[in-house]
């Protein structure tokens, strides 16, 4: 690029960040009409009241994995979203003979399809309905504490149990802002999901942990899954006899993309975002919880690569872990770094103060008060959470987290149905069956062992207050205890126990209590000995969730009241229930000196490409960029093919593998991650730095087409020009 060519394309930026306000919010379906006005003036052609229809077109097209967003390609079931979403079951499906994370992975008819791994679900929505006044109506001011949680949990387990009456439905009563609204979410739950298409590792995965939350960027993080059904239409399990899901509604994919500055929207179900956490938890979490959890991690992660050498068995299995926590650690670290940059607990001071004084201002001195009451609850959660932290995470060994969990749910199984525990109903025994399935796949002995011993060896370095009596006693265990000492303890635990083998820990499952208590397996018999402890622990969280559960919605009410009095209309944090957000392509300059350009091109490829990992895209990728073979999907202001795309669009983790829409709802890309400068946007807007990192379905096309072949999954779709 030439240096006044260079010189005119920063200026654009520039002045294009100034013209456009970035869009706060992520936004309920329902509540898109209530600012159609915006939505249109921002590029929106079809209709707003559209948009509003959960089951309609085209939210009924997008789906949940459980932890990552999909969207509806074909009308044969074929489902996109992004390859880091789908690595798991790429992973579950390789093995050193079979590398689908190396070579990637193509069906190139349904048959070759193969499953996704164990638990792998689509959620479908079917209905959604209001029903706060069911959860909360009846219960009583003067009901608090444990109290108040167990009635709202049983009104929500009744709720959902009528829902699911009808086999195949998935149901769930999440909480909007904070409890003062609850809403019903009906699911077609399909249970047999399978890998259609996933890039090769250099392709989806491209850069890797250096480029993670980084720009430029060029990953081509996506990948293909397709559903399945019973030939009745209804979910089933896995057989060969199922046919492909046919959705009521698709998204067309285009191959003409978007320019800069374009109107976009991502439709998702973004996991969780803290937007009204009140300071003490704010300060908390930047001071104390997420520097120590960067301690953790970073240890976390050096242990499991110690265990393991690179391309073994072992080190395979842990793959999609690895990659979970590098992220998580390279978020984390943004996150802090973001919060010092604009002074987020400041900034959240100074929001306190404006809203205590507009409320006492407003008479609301009622209100007031029970927002201190609560700050006092929270602090107290606090103190809980920061005494338990290293306890807590003694459960990040697979076998001890595999114990506690079955011997809970043999406890659990002597109770009604009604009154058991969430996640120990009946409705969940699949998914536990399912999560005891799949440990095989991605658990090594030696691997966690290790992690074992590096998690009891910070537990034990930590004050006494901050240890738990009862497991120290079960293990034997002193501050004195060595290294030696340890791992000897340890090396009779995994010599002794049978939980290694698949069919011995699905037969836990029907165990009774009994069977447990006289059992000879230390993982177990650790379990027994710290469920009284569990227990006493779990009560004390619950009766304060219960009085932070009278007191939150009061808090949010006066937020909403306020933020109305401003002209803004206030949305609910994230809970992975389906949202919308919207904005436009935009590049910026969130330093002084530094200019992100709003697309990446292919050639920035064979400028980034080392051939060594993570930067060793395939030879065929690099040859047919050398060749400037760019096809149908060239853009022309760039002169190349894009790869990825930034937009101002308000995002957050979830949200991965969300479908990016242009102004008639058409795919024109995968969002897929965010710039290092705005990963505190969990927490905090800021509309100068926050920008979302999309795949743009034109680079998608492309190497399906010219690298790998997947011209029968383009076939299938609507392809739009």
């Amino acid at each position: 690029m030439s240096r006044k060519h260079l010189l005119s394309a920063s200026l654009a930026i520039i002045f294009a960040s100034a013209a456009v306000q970035a869009k706060e919010g992520m936004f309920t379906p329902e509540q898109l009409p209530d600012i159609a006005g915006d939505l249109k003036k921002t590029g929106l052609e079809i209709s707003p009241q559209t948009l509003k229809d959960l089951t309609g077109f085209p939210m009924g097209a997008i789906v949940s994995l459980g932890g990552c967003s999909a969207s509806f390609v074909s009308d044969e079931g074929l489902a996109v979203t992004n390859h880091h979403c789908a690595r798991g079951s790429v992973q579950y499906n390789s093995s050193p003979d079979h590398n689908y994370l190396k070579d990637g992975f193509l069906a190139k008819t349904k048959q070759d399809e193969l499953p996704a791994a164990p638990g792998t679900k689509m959620f479908v929505t079917v209905d959604f309905a209001d029903v706060t006044d069911r959860v909360i109506g009846s219960i009583s001011s003067d009901v608090q504490g444990r109290e108040r949680y167990d009635a709202i949990e049983n009104n929500k387990k009744a709720i959902i149990a009528e829902c699911e009456a009808e086999e195949g439905f998935r149901c769930s009563v999440p909480a909007f802002f904070q409890g003062l609204e609850y809403k019903l979410i009906k699911q077609m739950e399909i249970r047999d999901v399978r890998i259609a298409y996933a890039p090769a590792d250099s392709v989806g995965k491209y850069g890797g942990d250096i480029d993670n939350w980084m720009w430029p960027r060029h990953t081509g993080d996506f990948s293909f899954y397709r559903a399945y059904v019973g030939k009745d239409g209804k979910p089933a399990d896995f057989s060969e006899e199922n046919v492909p899901y046919q959705p009521e509604h698709i998204i067309k994919v285009s191959a003409a993309g978007l320019e800069d500055g374009d109107f976009v929207m991502a439709a998702g179900y973004p996991g969780a975002t803290d937007r009204y956490a009140r300071l003490g938890v704010v300060s908390y979490t930047f001071d104390w919880m997420y520097p120590t959890y960067v301690d953790l991690i970073g240890q976390w992660i050096d242990t499991i690569n110690q265990a393991s050498e690179e391309g073994s068995d072992a080190r395979i299995k842990y793959e999609a872990l690895l990659a979970g926590l590098n992220n998580f650690l390279k978020n984390t670290k943004g996150q802090l770094e973001g919060a010092k940059r604009v002074g987020l607990v400041k900034r959240r001071q100074d929001r306190e103060n404006a809203l205590k004084a507009w409320l006492n201002g407003q008479g609301k001195t009622q209100l007031v008060d029970n927002i201190e009451r609560l700050d006092e609850v929270t602090d107290e959660r606090i103190k809980n959470s920061k005494q338990n932290f290293w306890y807590n995470n003694l459960s990040r060994a697979q076998l001890f987290s595999v114990a506690q969990q079955l011997y809970r749910n043999a406890i659990e199984q002597e109770k009604p149905d009604a009154e058991r525990d969430r996640g120990f109903q009946q409705r969940d025994q699949s998914r536990l069956k399912e999560g005891l399935s799949r440990i095989d796949r991605r658990f090594d002995v030696t691997v966690d062992k290790a992690v074992w011993k590096k998690m009891i060896s910070l537990y034990l370095s930590q004050p006494e207050s901050a240890r738990v009596a009862a497991f120290d006693d079960a293990l034997g265990i002193t501050s004195e205890t060595t290294a030696e000492q340890l791992e000897g303890i340890l090396a009779n635990f995994y010599r002794e126990t049978k939980l290694t083998d698949t069919d011995i820990r699905l037969s836990w499952l029907t165990a009774k209590p009994a069977d447990f208590e006289n059992s000879k397996d230390p993982f177990i018999q650790l379990a027994v000995a710290l469920n009284d402890t569990e227990m006493q622990i779990e009560d004390k969280n619950k009766a304060l969730e219960g009085q932070s559960a009278a007191l939150q919605p009061q808090y949010m009410q006066a937020i909403i009241e306020w933020q109305k009095s401003q002209g803004s209309l206030a949305y609910p944090d994230a809970n992975s229930t389906l949202r919308v957000t919207y904005g436009n392509v935009l590049g910026g300059s969130p330093k002084d000196g530094l200019i992100y350009e709003p697309f990446t091109r292919l050639e920035g490829i064979l400028e980034k490409d080392t051939g060594e990992s993570p930067f060793d895209a395939p030879e065929k990728l690099l040859q047919q960029i050398r060749d400037k073979q760019y096809g149908a999907y060239k853009l022309d202001s760039i002169g190349s093919v894009p790869v990825n795309f930034l937009t101002d669009l308000d995002s957050t983790g979830g949200n991965s593998g969300s479908a990016t829409l242009n102004s008639k709802a058409e795919l024109v890309g995968l969002l897929f991650d965010g710039t290092f400068e705005s990963v505190n946007s969990d927490w905090d807007f800021d509309p100068r730095t926050t920008r979302t990192i999309h795949v743009d379905t034109r680079y998608m096309l492309w190497v399906m087409e010219y690298v790998d072949g997947a011209t029968n999954l383009i076939e299938e779709m609507t392809i739009v020009k």
